[in-house]
Parts: C-alpha cells; structure tokens; sequence
C-alpha cells in the first residue's frame, strides 16, 4: 500500500477489479480527486466513474466487433473521393451510413467495374454498422465458397450456417470475378435464402444482373438468388474509371524520363 493508498481505496480498487470493472477501477482515484477540487457530491462522483466505464466498454466491443468482422482493410467514408466518382449516388450512401436500412433487413447491391470504389463503399458501411452495436461478416465471394465447401465436406456446415445467422450484416464481395461450381453457386444460395428477410447483405459486383449466370451457372438459381436480394434493396452504380488504374497513370508520369 502506498502512502497515498487508504484501506477504503485499497478494497474499493480490489472489488472493482473483481467486479471486472477494468476502467472504472483505473480511473477512480483521479475522478475522486477531482470530484473533491469540485466539491461534488458522492452521487456525481459515481456517475462520472460510471460514464467512464460504459464509454471504454463500448470503445472495447466495437473493437471486437471490427476484429470479428475480418475488413480486408480499414476504410471509412471520410476517405471516399466522390469527385473521383461521381457516378455515385452520395445522398444514397449517406443516407445508408445512418445504418436504418439494417433495422429494415434491406439489402444493397454496388455494381461496377474493378477499382471504382465497390469494396471501399461497403468496408466503410459495415465499419460504421460495427461501430453502432451491429454484428458483421465480410467475405470475398470465393473465399466464401471454398469455407462453404471445406465445411460441408468436414461436417460442420451447419454450425458455419448458424454462425453467419447471428450476424446483423454480411458483406459479400467480388461476385462475379470467378464462376462458382455447382456446388459452391448451391451453398452461396442457401446463404442468400436464409439471410432473406432477417439479415442485410451488401453485395459487390463487377457484373450486370443479366451475366449473374456466368458465377451461378443456373438461370433458376439466379433468378431465385436475384428475387430475394433485390426485393427491399438500395442499388449503388459506380460507373467511373478505375482508381488503381489512374494512380498507375499518375505515378507512370512523375516517374523521370529515362
């Protein structure tokens, strides 16, 4: 015990921490400080302690949330150039931003071609779900389909299933950059089915929705596929030219004549 340390802190400190009360523990002795230099009474100085504690709580769940989630990269719509891409509906993302369209179980599809800020719109929105208390996924599409397959083949499909079906928002990216088996367009189905007015899906596409068959290969299965994610849906166009190809450009002519 230290000089500074009574017997009153000393036990108030050790049932904090077992409380599990990390912050609260932590901070008490400051905010006792201060509450005297203020001469606040007991019940401020508890609600202060308190304050503190539900802030760093929900600063550490958001932080697993984003953990959990598994974002290729961290991206935000502060960082998204929509100069660069006016093809975007920015009313819309804004709007999608505040996260309503998740109470709803709507969906939304982003279709464009390969570097027009697809993946960037749905990080940045799944990101800002994790932030307001909501559970999210992000796949790339074949990556999901090869768990799919590994899970099914190992017999643990359904708990893969059930675990996805806790989730507030999946986040579907790269659809159409490689066919699907029979297989894996069947299981990517069953995962769109079941999410079907009880999650929101986010879906990134390079393709049209009449070429969804060159990834689903059947024209029943996409057309069941596309029935339900378009029903209740927000559609994003990013029609622009690609960024990475204009940053090649840009550095190609900074780049000294040899």
């Amino acid at each position: 015990m230290t000089k500074t340390e009574t017997k009153s802190t000393v036990l108030v400190k050790h049932h904090l921490k077992q409380l599990k009360l990390p912050t609260m523990h932590g901070e008490c002795e400051k905010v006792a400080a201060r509450s005297a230099q203020e001469n606040l009474d007991h019940l401020a100085f508890l609600l202060a302690l308190c304050e503190l504690e539900l802030v760093d709580r929900e600063r550490r769940a958001a932080d697993r949330r984003l953990k959990a989630a598994r974002f290729p990269a961290h991206k935000t719509l502060d960082e998204f150039d929509f100069a660069a891409q006016p093809s975007v509906n920015k009313p819309l993302v804004l709007e999608l931003i505040n996260g309503e369209y998740l109470s709803k179980r709507e969906n939304l599809i982003v279709v464009g071609a390969s570097g027009t800020g697809k993946t960037h719109l749905a990080t940045a929105l799944g990101m800002a779900a994790c932030l307001s208390g909501k559970k999210v996924r992000f796949f790339r599409v074949t990556e999901l389909i090869t768990t799919l397959i590994e899970s099914r083949d190992e017999k643990s499909l359904l708990r893969m299933r059930s675990q996805l079906a806790k989730q507030d928002l999946l986040i579907l990216d790269e659809l159409g950059y490689v066919p699907a088996s029979k297989v894996g367009a069947e299981l990517l189905f069953d995962i769109i089915a079941t999410a079907y007015e009880r999650q929101s899906l986010i879906v990134t596409t390079n393709l049209p929705f009449e070429n969804w068959t060159e990834v689903l290969g059947s024209e029943r299965l996409t057309g069941a596929a596309l029935d339900r994610l378009t029903h209740r849906c927000h559609i994003l166009e990013t029609t622009g030219e690609s960024y990475r190809l204009k940053d090649a450009q840009k550095r190609r002519r900074r780049k000294p004549q040899e």
